[in-house]
């Protein structure tokens, strides 16, 4: 994803703040970077915006939270005044300015078990910059400082050029670059395990005489870029819009990306295909299934029709076809399922023993049996075991209601 990283000014917001950006295509190495205006700042066009907090803009401290502080899942959001409220005590006394006038940040995935470190920088600042930015068309999906305590632990930097060479340390403070403060920060010459130490090359040659030994170079682009590369986002609190938001700017993102992208191109296409080719697959399928249902079909309607020239129309195969065999039997004169004797005895063949019928009456291929009232557990296991034999089976009131033709 094009990442577009803007280091905020010490300065105001004003028309003549210069930002200093580094445009990333792929994450991995700048591929434009510049002093500029807001105004020539470059377009957020499928593009995500991190800002970046200078280091002489924030202070850090490091606090143990009480147990319980830290509110999770639905909880967070109800517990994040009360959050705030206790960071509040505890920094009070650390702090130069009133908190109420502070933006805090905790650091990614804190525990209160174990001490963790906390952002502050000045709230009207930051805002009315994050403001300067929205009216600008930049959505800032991120917030993240310059440097980290986890970056400044084990490493030093040397930034600026040869007239203001400034160093930055563990102590995560900067000063100016001198003998005095190389000494300051411990790194004698017979230390075992001296930190690293990172310069930018305008002062790589100052900070290699004083530290007399190698130094990395790095450049500020590329420095820009891995600070903005870390777990750190510093929109919390008043910002939680903006934290919150991130994961569907994220996705919003990648749906653009995808949609439009010129390196998405033949993925698209292939997806378009595979729907394609699916939805062609579908109508072939249904297409079959209808074709074969309808010979089914077919070949019950000639049956009933060969089977019995004289109907003119078919409407409904089977019901007509068991119509007319059941006209044959009663004129051949043989039994079937539907007559008096044959549900009867398939009748008397399922009731209980202790059910006598004491009334019949049969009329148009219904039978109307009255016996004794049966529990309904009786009556279920009658009527299913008439259905098993092709009869239909109700009990209504004081009689057994049997006719024939229900599927077994």
């Amino acid at each position: 994803m094009t990442s577009l990283i803007i280091s905020l000014p010490t300065a105001s917001a004003d028309a003549s703040a210069q930002y200093d950006y580094v445009l990333s295509v792929d994450g991995g190495a700048p591929a434009s970077h510049a002093s500029v205006p807001l105004a020539l700042l470059p377009a957020a066009r499928q593009t995500e915006v991190v800002v970046l907090l200078p280091m002489s803009a924030l202070s850090w401290h490091q606090v143990q939270l009480p147990r319980g502080s830290l509110a999770r899942g639905l909880m967070a959001e109800r517990g994040a005044s009360r959050l705030r409220a206790i960071l509040d005590g505890l920094l009070e006394e650390r702090l130069l300015d009133d908190p109420a006038q502070l933006h805090l940040a905790l650091q990614p995935q804190p525990v209160a078990e174990a001490p963790i470190w906390v952002a502050a920088c000045d709230k009207a600042w930051l805002g009315a910059h994050l403001q300067a930015l929205a009216q600008a068309g930049l959505a800032v999906s991120r917030i993240v400082p310059e440097f980290t305590p986890e970056a400044l632990a084990h490493t030093l930097y040397v930034l600026g050029d040869e007239q203001h060479p400034m160093l930055l340390g563990a102590n995560l403070v900067q000063c100016p670059l001198s003998a005095a403060a190389v000494a300051w920060l411990g790194d004698a010459p017979a230390k075992a395990d001296p930190p690293e130490v990172v310069a930018e090359p305008a002062v790589a040659a100052l900070a290699e005489s004083l530290f007399k030994r190698p130094i990395t170079l790095l450049q500020r682009p590329e420095r820009l870029l891995q600070a903005a590369q870390t777990p750190w986002d510093l929109a919390q609190f008043e910002l939680v819009n903006a934290n919150r938001n991130r994961a569907w700017a994220q996705l919003a993102q990648g749906a653009k990306n995808l949609l439009r992208s010129p390196q998405w191109r033949a993925a698209r296409l292939a997806l378009v295909a595979l729907v394609l080719v699916n939805l062609a697959g579908l109508n072939a399928w249904a297409w079959r299934e209808h074709a074969a249902l309808q010979a089914k079909h077919q070949a019950v309607r000639a049956v009933l029709t060969q089977t019995f020239p004289k109907i003119p129309v078919v409407v409904d195969a089977p019901l007509q076809m068991a119509r007319e065999v059941a006209a044959l039997q009663r004129g051949s004169g043989a039994a079937s399922d539907a007559d008096l004797e044959a549900m009867l005895s398939t009748l008397g063949a399922v009731l209980p023993a202790t059910q006598t019928l004491t009334a019949l009456d049969y009329a148009a291929q219904e039978l109307r049996a009255k016996a004794p009232v049966a529990s309904d557990a009786e009556q279920a296991r009658v009527t299913l075991a008439l259905r098993q034999q092709g009869l239909a089976a109700a009990w209504d009131g004081a009689q057994w209601v049997v006719r024939a033709g229900a599927t077994p």
